[in-house]
């Protein structure tokens, strides 16, 4: 029987202070039970001696000190894993909120699991296929990838988010995949149009869905990530399925983080932020991966926005420390009408050779890719040229690369979020618009692949 304690000090905002206390450690589960019979629950954020700082889940309102008592369970925060998760809605706290019946769990796992050994790492090398092109065929997912998106604010990365969530799959005929998709700090109408895009195209069914809302505690935005990791450890290394893990948006994570520290009064490091940021993100990300002597995998996508486009904020900046390269998310080709506005240039999965070539895509990707990133490299100097001596100015060749930029991104970035590529489809595309240039201008390509695909028209 847990004891009980009526010794709460002081409640200021989200936090309690509770004294004398016995054997409390850090991140264990607490009840406050009020007068009137009703219950909220914290959690210990610090202990210190014979004090214990929690933290409420709910709100502090109502809460008296003297008829008020504190119950600590003696459980860090569990969640109940199972098969039966799949196509199921949970909140940031993994209660269901479809609903659907309770989850009769396999197990009971304390979310803040633990990064995965280094020595116990693959090295990833098997391709994921998103039915984007952009990412498909120039900054390829590789499983047990970390790979995030970089957005900003007013730019479509939701969109792009339910789309890779929606047409992700690996190949392989007897590969089990799953996605787990965590939505953080997200206002209700975006967790419904979630789950409504889910539904619609059968994807829910392979999917489970975590979702914190914009007026939840921060607290529960902080355990949210860890909850839709745990079930994703599950249902990787219990169950042997290739799960990929989509957290969106990370920066309201952060901000919830900067929240909490404030209120405990810690010293603040870059922009307000809590000095230990970087092994807080590294912690979580690092909980992806592949291992020896398992099957399955987690292949992680964290979105974040960049605070007033500031890829040097240090949520980004620390973000692209620990992850293997970066998708961009681009306002002038949003401005464009480019769906999804994914700058490839600046973008990067480090990843990509390892996950491409024969067996996996095509034995022509690599060299098509190199020859994309060169044109449209070319293309685009030749059109900010234009821009500043105007079109006379240019070389015949140099207007054809122009030409190919314009194409490239109308043709190829361009696809909408409803249009799903196979990566054959998306390498197809890329040769269509190589053939812009005479066969002598693709340097990057061997002879015997242009014979093979460039003639073939």
């Amino acid at each position: 029987m847990p004891k009980e304690y009526r010794t709460i000090q002081e409640v200021s905002g989200p936090l309690m202070v509770v004294r004398d206390v016995e054997n409390v450690t850090y991140n264990e589960l607490a009840e406050i039970e009020l007068a009137n019979g009703e219950t909220r629950r914290c959690k210990v954020l610090e202990v210190d001696g014979s004090n214990a700082v929690v933290q409420l889940f709910e709100s502090s309102t109502g809460i008296n000190l003297d008829d008020s008592k504190v119950r600590f369970t003696g459980r860090q925060m569990e969640l109940g894993v199972s098969e039966d998760m799949l196509g199921r809605v949970f909140d940031g706290l993994g209660q269901p909120i479809d609903g659907g019946p309770e989850i009769i769990p396999e197990k009971r796992v304390v979310i803040d699991g633990a990064p995965m050994n280094p020595s116990a790492r693959m090295y990833p090398s098997e391709f994921i296929q998103t039915g984007v092109s952009a990412i498909d065929g120039l900054n390829t997912l590789v499983r047990g990838q970390k790979l995030p998106i970089f957005s900003a604010s007013g730019l479509p990365h939701a969109a792009l988010a339910s789309q890779i969530a929606r047409q992700s799959k690996v190949r392989g005929k007897d590969e089990q995949f799953a996605v787990v998709f965590a939505a953080l700090g997200i206002t209700f109408e975006e967790s419904n149009s979630f789950i409504e895009s889910f539904r619609e195209s059968g994807a829910l069914d392979r999917t489970v869905v975590f979702t914190n809302l914009a007026n939840d505690p921060a607290v529960e935005r902080i355990s949210t990530p860890r909850m839709a990791l745990t079930a994703a450890e599950y249902l990787a290394f219990d169950k042997g399925m290739h799960v990929l893990v989509i957290l969106t948006d990370i920066t309201n994570y952060a901000d919830a983080l900067r929240e909490v520290s404030a209120a405990r009064k810690e010293v603040p490091g870059r922009r307000g932020y809590p000095g230990y940021l970087y092994t807080d993100l590294a912690q979580m990300y690092e909980r992806a991966g592949r291992q020896y002597g398992q099957n399955g995998s987690i292949t992680m996508i964290p979105i974040l926005t960049m605070p007033e486009d500031d890829i040097t904020h240090p949520i980004p900046d620390l973000t692209g420390y620990i992850t293997e390269g970066q998708i961009i998310l681009d306002r002038d080709l949003y401005r464009k009408g480019v769906q999804p506005p994914i700058n490839v240039l600046p973008s990067l999965s480090r990843l990509k050779d390892k996950g491409i070539g024969t067996g996996k895509t095509r034995h022509d990707h690599k060299n098509t890719m190199n020859q994309l990133f060169a044109a449209y490299s070319r293309g685009k100097d030749a059109k900010e040229l234009m821009t500043i001596l105007g079109e006379a100015a240019l070389t015949e060749m140099d207007l054809l690369y122009a030409k190919f930029a314009d194409e490239f991104e109308q043709k190829y970035v361009s696809q909408g979020y409803n249009t799903n590529r196979d990566v054959e489809e998306t390498l197809d595309i890329g040769w269509e618009l190589l053939r812009i240039f005479p066969r002598s201008e693709l340097k990057r390509i061997s002879d015997d692949l242009l014979d093979e695909f460039y003639d073939k028209a």
